[in-house]
């Protein structure tokens, strides 16, 4: 039967730590996986991928104890229901805004009486024996606030039945309730921004529920767990990918051309 460890791990008392796969690939996900991660997220919105590139990487996880989380498109029942059959466990959702929205969202997740999902968990099932109705208590409906009618809803939204936590997308909810003035990215300073990413995590606290926020930079993650965040992200495949390699590039041009004689410079 499944066992969600991310949230046995909660339960338990401690902050869990993400990561973020946006490539298409069951090695990049198998790699992943195997650095400690206590959470990995397949991104179906905006990552380079879809159903048939997410499977697969599911698969490659199964064999390291890592909690498979989707990021769905759009609160779309067809696609959530083929994320949990495809073994998902934690389901973000973009872009919720109402308690009506969280509450249609949250719908999808689990089976009658408690939900409209449909039955047929054609993977899960493999990768669960035993995985049935039962499930309803172990799968978890993680709701993206990341407008400014969301976070005006944000109380609504966390005391919908069937929402188990909510994440912050701190790109959109800059552009949303910044009316421009700040950049999309990780990490902000900005005091008003700051303090409605920290209202978030106080109103999932107060409604029982958890919170995860989107990071960058590991020291900044640490922070938002002082802020009252379950789960923060850091960075994912291809930011560090790109960061790795050009560390590796700058280093060797630092020590080869950065370091060679003049005159070997104007040799031919």
């Amino acid at each position: 039967m499944l066992r969600n460890r991310l949230k046995q791990h909660w339960e338990a008392g401690k902050p869990s730590l993400n990561g973020w796969l946006s490539i298409a690939s069951p090695f990049v996900a198998e790699i992943m996986a195997g650095q400690g991660y206590d959470s990995l997220t397949i991104d179906l919105q905006h990552g380079a991928l879809d159903y048939a590139g997410m499977l697969p990487m599911l698969q490659a996880m199964r064999a390291l104890p890592v909690t498979p989380i989707v990021r769905v498109p759009w609160r779309e029942p067809g696609i959530v229901m083929k994320a949990l059959d495809a073994g998902a466990e934690v389901i973000i959702c973009p872009m919720i805004n109402t308690a009506a929205e969280a509450a249609e969202f949250a719908s999808f997740m689990r089976y009658p009486p408690r939900g409209t999902r449909s039955y047929g968990p054609t993977r899960a099932g493999f990768a669960h024996p035993g995985y049935g109705v039962g499930a309803n208590d172990e799968v978890m409906a993680f709701a993206m606030i990341e407008t400014r009618e969301g976070l005006e809803n944000v109380e609504a939204i966390a005391a919908t039945p069937g929402i188990d936590g909510l994440y912050v997308g701190p790109s959109d909810l800059a552009l949303g309730t910044t009316d421009g003035r700040l950049a999309p990215g990780f990490d902000p300073t900005d005091e008003t921004l700051v303090a409605s990413i920290r209202r978030i995590a106080s109103v999932a606290k107060a409604s029982g529920i958890r919170a995860g926020l989107h990071c960058g930079a590991p020291d900044y993650a640490a922070e938002a767990i002082q802020w009252g965040f379950d789960m923060t992200t850091v960075s994912g495949d291809t930011r560090l990918l790109a960061m790795a390699a050009a560390a590796s590039v700058t280093r060797w041009r630092e020590l080869t051309l950065g370091a060679a004689p003049k005159a070997a410079d104007a040799g031919g």
